[in-house]
């Protein structure tokens, strides 16, 4: 629907009979973490660097709350305002979009400002202009472990596609639970007992 490409889903997938928040920390990548952090994180569950920014490339449509980024646009450091990976002119975009934080915590922004309802490449275009919105979005760029792969899919869209479809083809059966592991829940939103 949004113009990204097709890959398949595997359908009776078994879900886990429990859902413990704490059980998750450590294991999914988070806005602010370094390249490392992120190799690490996605390098424990058999992703390579290529299939992580390729999965990096799901920016390109939603959005991220001001609460992930503020620090980096807001008093950032004793002499500069906001984060220099940003563009100045976005960095004062993305302060007024988030302003009244304080009072409104749910307070969000695009990820990709160029072209936010459409699922294409152009993330990986904004982040050498200083148009990533999350720490980890500008080291993408900055790193040299992933600055090619970056430069390679703002070049080459159909690459892109390639690359993410068939890394959430991958993530689609990771971990997956076959036997009589897990469960086929009868309601998504809670276990079968």
């Amino acid at each position: 629907m949004m113009g990204g490409p097709f890959y398949n889903v595997p359908l009776g997938r078994r879900d886990g009979r429990s859902s413990n928040a704490s059980a998750v920390e450590g294991t999914l990548p988070r806005p602010a973490m370094s390249i490392s952090q992120l190799i690490e994180v996605f390098g424990s569950r058999g992703f390579s660097v290529q299939e992580m920014v390729a999965l990096s490339g799901a920016h390109t449509i939603g959005f991220s709350h001001c609460s992930e980024f503020s620090s980096a646009i807001y008093n950032y450091s004793k002499s500069a305002q906001s984060d220099p990976n940003y563009n100045p002119r976005f960095a004062s975009g993305l302060q007024q979009a988030c302003a009244d934080i304080k009072k409104n915590p749910t307070l969000s922004v695009f990820n990709d400002v160029m072209t936010p309802n459409k699922f294409d490449n152009v993330y990986f275009q904004n982040l050498p202009k200083g148009l990533g919105v999350l720490k980890s979005d500008h080291a993408l760029f900055n790193d040299a472990k992933t600055r090619p792969l970056v430069e390679l899919y703002a070049n080459d869209q159909s690459r892109f596609f390639r690359d993410f479809a068939k890394a959430m083809e991958k993530l689609g059966v990771l971990g997956i639970q076959t036997g009589r592991s897990g469960e086929i829940r009868h309601r998504c939103d809670e276990s079968n007992y």
